[in-house]
């Protein structure tokens, strides 16, 4: 996988699948929001051990059919907006890719019509 040092501390989580489901990036964010003790153990780990069934079809349907999965969760008194989509390597499936940020109380909203 290229180098993702820029991604290292950006203020969101950024986990990355590869196409079998194994985990194979964190950054420091969502190591820290998906485990108590740094995360690293995870890399590596499937994905698929994370989440329920439904969870696993849908992000199984999101790899098969190129579609992304776009919603909002409230968490701790958070609102999250969650972006999960294929990637793609030389126009080859290469894994999912999950983005997760806070989105604030008050964000503003511009209409570009």
């Amino acid at each position: 996988m290229q180098n993702l040092d820029y991604l290292k501390e950006i203020n969101m989580s950024v986990t990355v699948c590869n196409a079998e489901g194994k985990i194979i990036y964190m950054n420091d964010k969502s190591k820290k929001t998906f485990s108590s003790d740094g995360g690293e153990h995870l890399i590596g780990k499937s994905v698929y051990d994370c989440h329920s069934q439904l969870s696993t079809e849908k992000i199984q349907f999101l790899m098969n059919t190129n579609s992304s999965n776009i919603y909002t969760i409230e968490k701790k008194g958070e609102r999250k907006m969650i972006i999960q989509t294929p990637y793609y390597i030389s126009g080859i499936l290469s894994g999912l890719v999950e983005f997760s940020f806070v989105l604030p109380s008050n964000i503003p909203h511009f209409d570009r019509d």
